[in-house]
């Protein structure tokens, strides 16, 4: 492991949260991009502009927008499916970063976002070039990169030859989502090694969900492999509506502890991540999946 530090992102108020039934009052969306900042985040993903009958939790979306903290230090992200979500998230003046989205497959791109798997990309494509058109700057992610709830396996070098005509295009990197968890590190440390190389100078960012226990694993694999921004929710929530069987994101406070251990730094407070996970389990009235919240701090601060 050569890295000395990467760049997180934290996804909850989006990822997290968007499978959720209940629906998640937008003041208490707002605390937990405050506790996140206050954590150390520096990149949050704090909403998603998609159709509302579809994922109820983010029809707050402009409204949670409206009350985001002014900090010239936080790039807020808005997820995005098509150019009229762009359009949206742009007019709210508070987004900084627009998070477009691509599926390795038909049948998944289809369910997800009414569109071809090229359709998507080509859509992508526009996205970020209208992003960059009004003075913002935008990812990419490859949905389902790793493997499809509808197609099954994924060829690498598809999601391969995706990540290079997105490059094109000119993100700030290119993401690799395991969205349904079903990567193992030794398939991770591949896909991330060709497209590393193939969309260089390009970095590239990964999205892990622990569904299967393999999340952390796939990150530290990632991680080892070139990847130098990673993704991650607060507890440990996330999900995909459209895709049957995806679960939790891998945790923040998991990801910060294992990669902290091993000297690689995240720029986050791991003891401000355990509180803020204990007190998002209050507000879910439930027990989070994140495994480093429930055990005792270590090492132990003072």
């Amino acid at each position: 492991m050569s890295a000395s530090s990467i760049e997180f992102v934290e996804v909850g108020p989006r990822d997290g949260l968007q499978n959720e039934k209940v629906l998640v009052a937008t003041a208490d969306k707002i605390a937990l991009i405050e506790r996140a900042i206050d954590a150390g985040a520096r990149r949050i993903e704090v909403t998603s502009f998609v159709n509302p009958k579809k994922v109820p939790q983010m029809a707050d979306a402009d409204a949670v927008c409206a009350a985001l903290p002014q900090r010239d230090d936080v790039t807020y992200i808005g997820l995005v499916m098509n150019l009229r979500g762009a359009e949206r998230a742009i007019a709210t003046g508070r987004i900084n970063q627009i998070g477009a989205v691509v599926v390795s497959t038909d049948r998944f791109a289809l369910a997800n976002q009414g569109q071809t798997s090229a359709e998507s990309v080509v859509v992508a494509k526009e996205i970020i070039s209208r992003a960059k058109a009004e003075g913002l700057s935008a990812q990419a992610t490859i949905a389902a990169s790793f493997g499809c709830p509808f197609e099954g396996e994924v060829a690498e070098d598809q999601v391969v030859v995706i990540a290079r005509q997105l490059a094109e295009a000119g993100p700030v990197e290119i993401a690799l989502a395991d969205t349904i968890g079903v990567a193992d590190p030794a398939h991770v440390a591949r896909l991330v090694g060709k497209v590393t190389a193939a969309v260089h100078p390009l970095p590239v960012r990964v999205h892990c969900h622990n569904t299967r226990g393999t999340g952390l694993a796939n990150v530290w694999s990632a991680v080892a492999a070139g990847a130098s921004v990673v993704d991650a929710a607060l507890g440990g929530l996330g999900g995909c509506p459209f895709a049957p069987g995806a679960a939790g994101n891998v945790a923040s406070e998991d990801v910060v502890y294992m990669l902290g251990r091993a000297g690689i730094a995240t720029g986050m407070d791991l003891g401000k991540l355990v509180e803020s996970s204990q007190w998002l389990g209050q507000i879910m009235n439930r027990k989070l999946p994140g495994m480093v919240a429930q055990a005792p701090l270590f090492p132990k601060v003072g």
